[in-house]
């Protein structure tokens, strides 16, 4: 989203040229060849370490980091291969995501129109709102934390489960019928509310 962004804001005369079907299909393989490589490495290494008995992990998910927390063997490989190639597939993309927003935010505040400015900020921001609770719950487990306990599996719950249900939302909000019917619907919550917490002036007003 955020190389889309960076299209339709720098270069909104070519960006119908720049971002084709051919370019986001390539996109979305290419990620997804590459993560899968990543995960398919670190399943091989899983392969040498030998586990202790007491093999439960009270987590939802078998994340990697709390199963190399039950192993009883040396797992210096496994961690070196997490700081490196997991460090690369995560500072690399955050770098340029980062730098995609900075060049974004440039580009706005050259722009004259306030209302324009305030409405790409607003949908700039909440993206970018999304990509910091991903990539720091993901490195604060991975990287920073040296105990697997409960903030551990509530951050991995942000970047497995809140995340990506955020991203649809954000774009949701984005449809004018969308937001207009959100609008009626807090409306509705809020004009029921109050008819609870005053029955005796409802009942007058009837």
């Amino acid at each position: 989203m955020a190389y889309d962004r960076y299209r339709a804001i720098c270069h909104p005369l070519h960006y119908t040229t720049i971002m084709t079907e051919g370019l986001c299909v390539l996109l979305v393989a290419a990620t997804w060849i590459l993560f899968s490589g990543s995960a398919l490495l670190h399943t091989f290494l899983l392969i040498q370490p030998s586990f202790c008995a007491d093999n439960t992990i009270s987590h939802f998910f078998c994340d990697l980091a709390a199963l190399l927390k039950l192993s009883c063997s040396d797992i210096s490989l496994n961690e070196l291969v997490i700081s490196a190639e997991g460090g690369m597939l995560l500072f690399l993309p955050l770098c340029i995501i980062l730098g995609s927003y900075v060049r974004i935010g440039t580009i706005i505040l050259r722009v004259p129109s306030i209302k324009k400015s305030l409405k790409t900020f607003s949908t700039c921001g909440s993206h970018l709102f999304v990509v910091s609770l991903y990539y720091g719950t993901l490195i604060g487990v991975y990287f920073f934390s040296s105990s697997w306990d409960s903030t551990d599996i509530t951050a991995s719950v942000m970047y497995t489960v809140v995340t990506p249900m955020l991203n649809p939302f954000i774009y949701s909000l984005r449809n004018r019928d969308i937001k207009q019917a959100l609008e009626m619907c807090v409306k509705k919550v809020n004009f029921f509310k109050w008819q609870s917490l005053n029955p005796v002036t409802a009942v007058r007003g009837k």
